[in-house]
């Protein structure tokens, strides 16, 4: 239990939870009565899973190369945990009564983004791993979805749950974000 405890610190989690929980509550309470644009509900689970995202890596990334603990189970867990608490947090409010987004694309949104936030630490280094969730979003909401096939793969996020494309593109980003984080770790 304690080394838990000792990682949760080192990792910034308590740090993490809070910033969470904070835009989860400020979401609650500016909901107005009525649904929510995908877009809205889609930023903020982006806002989350950027805040878990920071914890990816330690203040020493060297030391953690080198300790005599397998890392690889401990790192995948910690990417699907994130990706779980950030979902978590929107679907209580949308428990709460907020018309959010229908809970599987909430958990399909989640796991893409996690994973894209873990393919960003070991690209770029943990200080930098929220950049590919955040400029993914940026570029779904700013830009025009073109049609088709390159307007699902780019706009996963917007599109409703069970569309095979989107589908396929979010569990993607999951699985090879989660594995190249995971056997290599954050960026030095």
């Amino acid at each position: 239990m304690r080394w838990l405890v000792l990682y949760a610190r080192s990792r910034q989690v308590p740090a993490s939870a809070a910033a969470v929980v904070l835009v989860t509550l400020t979401v609650w309470a500016l909901n107005r009565p009525g649904p929510v644009d995908l877009g809205m509900a889609v930023l903020v689970l982006t806002a989350n899973v950027a805040a878990g995202s920071v914890g990816l890596g330690g203040r020493d990334v060297t030391l953690e190369r080198t300790a005599a603990i397998r890392w690889v189970p401990r790192r995948a867990a910690h990417v699907l945990l994130i990706g779980a608490f950030a979902g978590a947090a929107l679907l209580t409010v949308r428990a709460a009564g907020a018309e959010l987004a229908p809970a599987e694309v909430v958990l399909r949104d989640s796991a893409g983004l996690v994973g894209l936030a873990a393919l960003g630490a070991a690209l770029c280094g943990a200080q930098f791993a929220w950049t590919l969730p955040t400029g993914w979003i940026a570029v779904t909401l700013l830009i025009p979805i073109p049609r088709g096939t390159a307007g699902e793969v780019l706009s996963w996020m917007l599109f409703p749950a069970g569309t095979a494309v989107s589908d396929a593109m979010a569990w993607g980003l999951l699985a090879i974000g989660t594995g190249v984080y995971a056997t290599a770790g954050p960026r030095r």
